[in-house]
């Protein structure tokens, strides 16, 4: 039932009166009464008779007879609320979109139709349906294993994954049934929307389906144009939150009655029906929004990973940059890399060269200080001549978001709520980022200052500097507010903030990295990772060295993310950070949850688990508001035990009609 209350996260019998006997089938909607009200509910299954020794009432109504629940989504959903201490009925939710009766009365879709905009495909696409003629194998088969299994029709498909050396026996294993786990780190340069749609097309041509989640909507239409030049028209359909309730579930449905063989999508496609479900592939997993912010919290490539073990699914889980996860996916052998040779990365890869090693110094003595030294003018003086675009990354958006005080250097903060003052243009006045009041008569309450001074730097005064500096050359931004995706070739500046980098045609001449501290400085434990990760794929667009390509960081070539930018190495990064979290006990090592709410909340709900006896409960560390956080961890073998005794923690608690919740999330993504 769809009730938020975890005492209730069981299934309940109910009896099914005979004029819905017909329609009333496992994975349809139903309402039914449930302490005196009507609730939303799932039929999951039919049986002849019922343990239950009460008496049984009738289901209420038949909501729809479109079976939207597959049994593989239900029993997914159900191992994803287990592993993230959740409630079935709260991950229903995010698996199956809002009914929309007037699409599920429809008629079905000609070949003729839209694909993109009905769901459609054409009459060939039950062809996914056929079993392989190699049939499946076990899911321990690896990348390295595929190259066995001999020749098909995928061999004149290869594409770009022949610059990997386990590339080809990757793709063979696809198009023969198998089901390979592969983590592949993508080249400088490499057009991987072009590759997974490559992967994707060796599926299909295997008899199976396809599901891929991407981090955004950019993303997603650079897949989308892939796939279908790769498989053409109507073979897929794009699954997204941002489509609307009418186009979401028309595509929904479309994957549900089998009308297409692959979805692609942002995280929303995580638990899209796709039938005889061949490969799940993530891209980019290290990129935050593929975490679900409503409960329970899932991670998209743990559904992904999740769905492949129940389903014995080939997995590709690949990026430019390898996060902790999926090194713990290489090294414990439940997936082989696929990387290329060094001699291969290095002759695709631009040079790259930081700012704050010893040679740089001595040629110029402020390049440790500058927020653009001469290295990077002349980067990018280099590429503007030889009339090849540069990118610069800028970390943060707006004109001058944080300003301090330019006689004692004390930030500027709101005189209402404290909030961080910023500069929205040269011309405005000050304004706080939190409440939004005008703060025109600011004066430091430290030294009565009135003068201020940036204390960090936006694209959009980046673009402004720059533009002055080049006063004959077109400045163009790349943002949240205005996206862009691909730069004509040319001499030009691009100033991008981190995931909105465009394609340039032929690749840029110059990436500049810019505000290397505001990334390395963060107080979180995936800090390293996340810079690395903005770097690599900034870089990753630039031209190779062969061909001019540089890349300028603003930062100690000694630190360990950029000896890993240096290297081109995200493998190496990997391994190392996952060594230093076994050592310090943090996520992916181990399993920790946290537990946030009020300190009374948080130690009723920790006094009602059961924790397991290797759990260490660390904390309490301040939150937002009034809030406290505490942490509990426990070995990876523990990790169900744990799970298990915060969910029927929480069902005492709401047993009880405790009044202060508390937000548990296993795993999550910021620990402090």
């Amino acid at each position: 039932m769809d009730v938020p209350l975890a005492h209730l996260d069981r299934p309940f019998d109910y009896l099914v009166p005979a004029e819905l006997a017909e329609t009333a089938q496992p994975g349809t909607r139903v309402r039914v009464r449930f302490a005196g009200q009507l609730v939303d509910g799932w039929l999951l299954e039919r049986a002849e008779s019922s343990a239950h020794d009460g008496r049984l009432m009738f289901l209420e109504r038949l909501v729809s007879p479109e079976p939207v629940l597959t049994p593989e989504v239900a029993r997914l959903a159900r191992a994803v609320a287990d592993r993230y201490a959740g409630h079935l009925a709260d991950v229903l939710r995010l698996a199956v979109p809002p009914r929309h009766a007037r699409v599920e009365r429809e008629p079905a879709p000609d070949a003729t139709d839209d694909p993109a905009s009905a769901g459609s495909t054409d009459t060939d696409a039950g062809s996914a349906g056929t079993t392989s003629a190699a049939g499946p194998v076990s899911a321990g088969t690896s990348s390295a294993d595929a190259g066995s299994a001999g020749t098909s029709s995928a061999d004149a498909d290869l594409g770009g994954w022949r610059d990997y050396p386990a590339g080809p026996g990757f793709l063979r294993a696809l198009a023969n049934g198998r089901t390979p786990r592969a983590v592949w780190s993508a080249l400088a340069g490499e057009d991987w929307a072009a590759r997974i749609a490559e992967a994707v097309a060796a599926t299909v041509h295997g008899g199976r389906g396809a599901l891929v989640v991407v981090a955004d909507a950019r993303d997603l239409d650079r897949l989308d144009t892939a796939v279908t030049s790769t498989l053409g028209a109507g073979r897929h359909v794009a699954l997204s939150a941002a489509l609307g309730p009418a186009k979401r579930y028309r595509a929904f449905l479309a994957a549900r009655r089998g009308t297409v063989p692959v979805v692609i999508g942002t995280r929303a496609a995580m638990f899209a029906p796709v039938h005889q479900l061949g490969l799940v592939a993530i891209w980019d997993d290290g990129d935050d929004l593929h975490a679900e912010p409503r409960a329970p919290y899932p991670h998209a490539r743990e559904v992904l990973l999740t769905r492949a073990q129940l389903g014995a699914t080939a997995v590709l889980v690949a990026g430019h940059t390898r996060t902790a996860e999926a090194q713990l996916l290489v090294e414990t052998g439940w997936a082989k890399e696929v990387v290329a040779d060094r001699a291969t990365v290095r002759r695709r890869t631009p040079l790259v060269t930081p700012t704050g090693d010893d040679p740089q110094l001595a040629r110029d003595p402020a390049a440790a200080t500058a927020r653009l030294p001469s290295l990077a003018w002349e980067a990018a003086r280099g590429a503007l001549r030889a009339d090849t675009p540069v990118l610069v990354q800028v970390p943060r958006r707006g004109y001058l978001p944080s300003v301090a005080c330019a006689d004692c250097r004390a930030p500027a903060r709101c005189p209402h709520c404290a909030g961080p003052l910023a500069l929205r243009s040269a011309g405005a006045a000050p304004a706080c980022r939190w409440c939004g009041r005008v703060a025109a008569a600011y004066a430091c309450p430290h030294c009565a200052g009135r003068r201020l001074r940036a204390a960090v730097v936006g694209a959009r005064r980046t673009a402004e500097e720059l533009g002055r500096a080049f006063p004959d050359i077109p400045v163009r931004t790349s943002g949240r507010d205005e996206v862009l995706h691909r730069v004509p070739g040319g001499a030009g500046l691009v100033i991008s903030t981190p995931g909105a980098e465009p394609v340039a045609e032929g690749g840029f001449g110059a990436v500049l990295l810019l505000d290397s501290w505001a990334l390395l400085t963060r107080a979180d434990l995936r800090a390293g990772e996340e810079a690395l990760r903005r770097w690599l794929t900034a870089a990753a667009l630039a031209r190779p060295a062969s061909a001019g390509g540089r890349v300028v960081v603003v930062a100690d070539g000694g630190l360990v993310p950029v000896q890993a930018l240096l290297r081109w190495d995200p493998a190496w990064f990997a391994a190392r950070e996952l060594a230093e979290r076994r050592e310090l006990g943090f996520p992916p090592a181990v399993r920790m949850a946290s537990l946030t709410g009020v300190p009374e909340a948080v130690a009723d709900l920790l006094a009602a688990a059961r924790l397991p006896a290797e759990a260490e409960v660390l904390g309490p560390v301040p939150a937002e508001a009034e809030q406290e956080r505490m942490l509990v961890r426990v070995p990876r073998s523990r990790a169900a035990l744990l799970a298990e005794a915060l969910h029927a923690a929480a069902g005492v608690r709401t047993a009880r009609r405790a009044s202060q919740p508390v937000r548990v999330q296993v795993d999550p993504l910021s620990l402090f």
